[in-house]
C-alpha cells in the first residue's frame, strides 16, 4: 500500500474523532471517506496533513513513517472547501505560490503554471483575480495550486461541496478522467454526497462514530 494509517486514534476532549482506524490506499488510487458530519472523515484527512497528528497510531507513505516530518515535506497537496485562494494574488500568482516557496526557478515556474491552466481550463484566465472568477474557476485554481509542486498525495476537503450542483458535477467528471487518471496520483477525499464518492471513487470508506464501518471496490459494485 502506498499510504496507510495504523491503529489511528485521535481524541478531541472527551469525543473520540478516530477509534482505532486502520486502512491503506495503492499508489495511483483515489479513495474516498464518505460519512455523515461527525463521524470522523475530515480527522482522517487532517491526521495524513498534520494539522493536529493522531494521539496513537501510525501513518505510512510510501513505507516512510511520516507522523514526526513537517506537512510541508511530507509531499501532500491539499484541496479546501473553501478554495482558500489569496484574494490579492492573481490566478497565476496563486497557482505558482508553492513553486516560488521551493525556490524553483522562474522559468520552470512559468512552465508549470502555464501547464496546470491549460489541464484545469483556466488557459487565459492567468491575470484575473480571485473575485473576477466564477466558483467553479476558483475551484480549478485550488486543484492547479495543489498539483503544481507534484505532490506524491492529494487531500481534498469536499472539494465540490460549495459550487452549485450543475457545476459540481461538470468538475467530478473532469477531476476524474483528465486530472486524476492522468496524472496517477494517490488521493483521498471526504464527501458526505453517495452519488459523488461513487462516481470520482476507485474504492469508497464509510466512517462512522470514528469508525471504518465498510469498505467496498467501486470496481466490483
Amino acid at each position: 500500500m502506498y499510504v496507510e494509517m495504523r491503529n489511528i486514534y485521535k481524541q478531541y476532549g472527551n469525543f473520540r474523532a478516530s477509534d482505532n482506524v486502520s486502512f491503506g490506499i495503492e499508489k495511483g488510487k483515489l479513495a474516498a471517506l464518505l460519512g455523515p458530519s461527525g463521524s470522523g472523515k475530515t480527522t482522517l484527512l487532517s491526521n495524513d496533513r498534520r494539522i493536529g497528528n493522531p494521539n496513537a497510531g501510525d501513518i505510512f507513505i510510501d513505507g516512510k513513517r511520516v507522523n514526526d516530518i513537517p506537512a510541508a515535506k511530507r509531499g501532500i497537496g491539499f484541496v479546501f472547501q473553501s478554495y482558500a485562494l489569496f484574494r490579492y494574488m492573481t490566478v497565476f500568482d496563486n497557482i505558482a505560490f508553492g513553486l516560488e516557496i521551493a525556490k524553483m526557478p522562474k522559468k520552470q515556474i512559468k512552465e508549470r503554471v502555464f501547464e496546470l491552466l491549460e489541464l484545469t481550463g483556466l488557459s487565459g484566465l492567468e491575470n484575473r483575480y480571485p473575485n473576477q472568477l466564477s466558483g467553479g474557476q476558483r475551484q480549478r485554481v485550488a486543484f492547479a495550486r495543489a498539483l503544481a509542486p507534484n505532490p506524491q498525495v492529494l487531500l481534498l476537503d469536499e472539494p465540490f461541496a460549495a459550487i452549485d450542483a450543475k457545476v459540481r458535477s461538470e468538475l467530478r467528471t473532469l477531476a476524474k478522467k483528465k486530472w486524476y487518471q492522468s496524472l496517477v496520483i494517490t488521493s483521498i477525499f471526504v464527501t458526505h454526497d453517495q452519488d459523488e464518492a461513487v462516481e470520482v471513487a476507485d474504492e469508497i470508506l464509510i466512517t462512522n462514530h470514528g469508525r471504518l464501518s465498510r469498505w467496498e471496490a467501486i470496481r466490483d459494485l
